[in-house]
């Protein structure tokens, strides 16, 4: 790899054969000190008991938590998030307080709000205003440990209207514009972006200041970088000539077990120094 960036491991989509509360420590075994979440539990507001036991579950692993999506519904079913979903805005709202506490004990600067679905009930501009709305809320509390709110353009999800990196920071500047904060950015998947057609190199030349938070998978299939034809090192690299000095995420499929499926990226390359 020709980059000197961090990387990350997604442990809400790697270590899967692992209860999700030993993924750290085995992210950590492999050598990495880093790591970021969906969000891990059921509902949108965890019992004390469930997030102390995420909590502990990340330092007595030793590693830093670098980003955790808000409560997004149930990805499994097709849900991708709730910020502009009219019916289950209190449950986003809900939700705030929990990210973000979590977020201050763990010392996670980094809060990734899935956008939501089209709704039939509701027309598209409505769902947007809502969704700024929110989203300017988010942003407020995020603000208030100094942290990031990360809006996400993602692919396979055909209701998602959210697809391209200029989809994305028109919302931003919206929020920015309407509710007066600052701290939101791109979450720039280079998998999803590639996959949806957006100009990956062209997003990287013209925005690198905007995107805050990284994300790498191969395309076609979602797995490790290598198995597929995505330019990955060398997006990577012209990345950080830019600037970008934040985190690069492990968002992908493992075509093997998980441990193998690290084998690309060299143990000194993870982060935890030998």
């Amino acid at each position: 790899m020709s980059h000197a960036l961090r990387h990350a491991v997604n442990c809400s989509i790697l270590f899967t054969e692992l209860p999700l509360l030993e993924r750290p420590a085995a992210a950590r075994e492999a050598g990495f000190g880093a790591v970021e979440f969906w969000w891990p539990f059921a509902g949108a507001v965890p019992s004390d008991h469930e997030a102390d036991a995420f909590v502990t579950a990340i330092q007595d692993a030793g590693v830093q938590l670098v980003g955790l999506n808000f409560f997004a519904g149930d990805m499994p079913a097709g849900d991708r998030g709730l910020v502009s979903w009219p019916k289950r805005t209190g449950e986003f709202r809900d939700n705030i307080d929990a990210t973000v506490g979590i977020g201050e004990r763990l010392g996670c600067r980094a809060f990734n709000a899935l956008y939501g679905n089209r709704d039939d009930a509701h027309s598209a501009s409505e769902q947007d205003e809502l969704a700024a709305e929110n989203l300017g809320l988010a942003a407020s509390a995020a603000a208030r440990i100094d942290a990031t709110i990360l809006v996400e353009p993602v692919s396979g999800a055909e209701r998602y209207p959210l697809r391209t990196a200029a989809d994305v920071l028109s919302v931003i500047d919206r929020v920015r514009t309407e509710y007066g904060v600052q701290n939101l950015g791109l979450l720039a998947d280079l998998y999803h972006l590639a996959v949806n057609g957006d100009d990956v190199d062209r997003v990287i030349a013209e925005h690198t200041d905007r995107i805050a938070h990284v994300q790498i998978a191969d395309a076609p299939g979602r797995n490790e970088p290598g198995t597929g034809s995505l330019p990955l090192d060398r997006q990577l690299a012209a990345l950080e000539s830019g600037g970008y000095a934040g985190w690069v995420s492990l968002e992908y499929k493992p075509s093997t077990t998980t441990p193998e499926s690290f084998g690309w990226l060299p143990r000194e390359r993870r982060g935890l120094t030998a």
